[in-house]
């Protein structure tokens, strides 16, 4: 298949609300791909790049050469040449990769240059969010779109569950299975506002668990007989950077497990040490011995996933927590508290906080481990109001601040894959992380004028308000009050930020 057609996909998706024309869209293009390129065309327009990354910025592909003036490039092409791009490395690597987007990028029209280049960088933004993909792949194939959740559910990407759909239907889906050494999508929480909401919204008809939410990075480890690797919530590698949790994974007496957890860097007393100490070591790869000795991490279990053969993640939680108590030592295990109604969480919830921890996590004990889905298994109570938005703006800084970039212009997701403004904040910020801003939003610069540099959708910051009100200032009507950054979310993508339904929902009865 021409990239050509996959590019008249995207643009009739980006150009519709409706969310039967963009399934419609994408399905009668997976059928055409059929299974031989079904998965790379899914994995485009899911704005998934199958090498991950490919070593090239926005900046390395500011000059592009002249467009072509007839499509040419087929999918496996473009797949083949970005795969050279990755692999490119060492000596001499920045002048080979100039070569092989020359050759690429001069074979593409101009519409076919501007997909490849937002697909590279992270940019596209074109209302395909995944629900519409999983239901697409359900029509093209032919089967129930129960099946195809799942299925991407234990893959963890849609592109290979597209292959087998088309290639096997049902049976295919069926055959996908939990695989120790490939990371699954995690189970995520809804949100409560206090104890009340929170046990209000989760199903305890079978028991409630409160876990200690813990503000470290999401970590989840496979182990098959000596090889471990360890995953991030975005399904990143990274067991090279964690000597420490392979370790503690080695330690435990089994030929083969799936852990779900965090791993968090704590200060000498065992007090959780604030989230960008953490991120700045989880993040990094450079002298990963240096950095062990002068910021350990340690890493905290709270699920059980697989065991020794044995797929856990259809049984209800309290079987899985029960297994994880016998199977982890007490110290690698998350705090965690049946709680029966709101006054015992209550308590717990205020020694947790008196702890250092953001939080509690309740867990519904009747609860199957539903991977990348947000439902009433699990609900997360913190005692600030917080949302994860996405920087599209900065503006320069005055007097102390002259020099740097500081006011930050907030969006959350908008059903279409856009963005909806809900106000600016410079409050929050110290010295470190002005400069850390500064730098890091010149690498995501699209354009400027004389006060506000405009940036990529990419950059997720977590920020703590007082509440919102009604604002015609900003699009979606609404406004933070007294908004204020508490942390950047490396660890998050523009796709898992905050949407403005969630923002609307907690706006609840705002007055005017």
């Amino acid at each position: 298949m021409l990239l050509e057609r996959l590019v008249e996909a995207s643009t009739a998706v980006a150009g519709t609300r409706s969310r039967l024309a963009k399934t419609a869209a994408i399905a009668e293009v997976l059928t055409a791909a059929g299974p031989a390129e079904a998965g790379l065309a899914a994995a485009y327009l899911s704005g998934i790049l199958p090498q991950r990354r490919v070593g090239v910025s926005w900046r390395g592909l500011h000059d592009l050469p002249a467009p072509a003036d007839t499509a040419t490039a087929s999918l496996g092409e473009v797949d083949e040449r970005l795969t050279a791009l990755a692999d490119t490395v060492g000596a001499g690597s920045q002048r080979a990769r100039a070569a092989i987007i020359a050759d690429l990028f001069g074979r593409l029209t101009p519409s076919e240059q501007a997909f490849l280049r937002d697909l590279i960088t992270g940019n596209m933004r074109q209302g395909a969010q995944d629900g519409v993909m999983l239901a697409a792949i359900a029509s093209a194939a032919g089967v129930p779109e129960a099946a195809v959740r799942r299925a991407v559910m234990l893959a963890g990407f849609a592109a290979p569950v597209a292959e087998a759909a088309l290639a096997g239907g049902e049976e295919a889906l069926a055959a996908i299975r939990l695989e120790v050494g490939r990371p699954l999508r995690p189970m995520l929480a809804g949100s409560g506002s206090d104890a009340a909401e929170g046990f209000a919204a989760i199903d305890a008809s079978g028991g409630v668990f409160a876990d200690g939410k813990l503000d470290g990075i999401r970590i989840q480890a496979h182990r098959r007989g000596d090889e471990i690797r360890l995953f991030t919530r975005s399904l990143d590698d990274i067991t090279a950077r964690l000597p420490e949790v392979v370790e503690a994974v080695a330690a435990l007496p089994v030929e083969s497990v799936i852990l779900d957890g965090e791993a968090i860097a704590l200060d000498p007393a065992g007090r959780p040490l604030p989230f960008q100490v953490t991120a700045s070591r989880t993040m990094s790869s450079a002298d990963v011995d240096h950095q062990r000795r002068t910021v350990p991490v340690h890493s905290f279990f709270f699920d059980l996933l697989h065991l020794d053969g044995e797929d856990l993640i259809d049984l209800p939680a309290t079987d899985r927590f029960a297994r994880l108590s016998a199977l982890v030592p007490a110290d690698d295990l998350v705090p965690r508290r049946e709680v029966a109604d709101v006054a015992t969480t209550e308590r717990y919830l205020s020694e947790l906080l008196a702890g250092g921890h953001e939080g509690i996590v309740l867990k519904s004990a009747a609860a199957p481990y539903a991977a990348g889905r947000r439902g009433a298994g699990w609900v997360k109570v913190k005692p600030r109001l917080t949302l994860d938005l996405v920087v599209l703006a900065v503006e320069w800084g005055s007097g102390r601040r002259r020099g740097k970039l500081s006011n930050i212009h907030l969006g959350a997701r908008d059903a279409d894959g856009g963005f909806v403004m809900l106000g600016k904040t410079f409050k929050g910020m110290t010295d470190a992380m002005l400069a850390w801003q500064t730098e890091r939003f010149g690498e995501l610069e699209t354009s400027r004028d004389e006060y506000t540099v405009y940036l990529k959708p990419e950059q997720v910051v977590e920020i703590a308000f007082d509440g919102l009100q009604r604002s015609t200032r900003y699009p979606g009507g609404l406004a933070l009050r007294f908004a204020r950054v508490l942390r950047y979310r490396d660890d998050k993508t523009a796709e898992e930020a905050d949407t403005i339904d969630t923002v609307r929902a907690l706006a609840g009865g705002v007055s005017d």
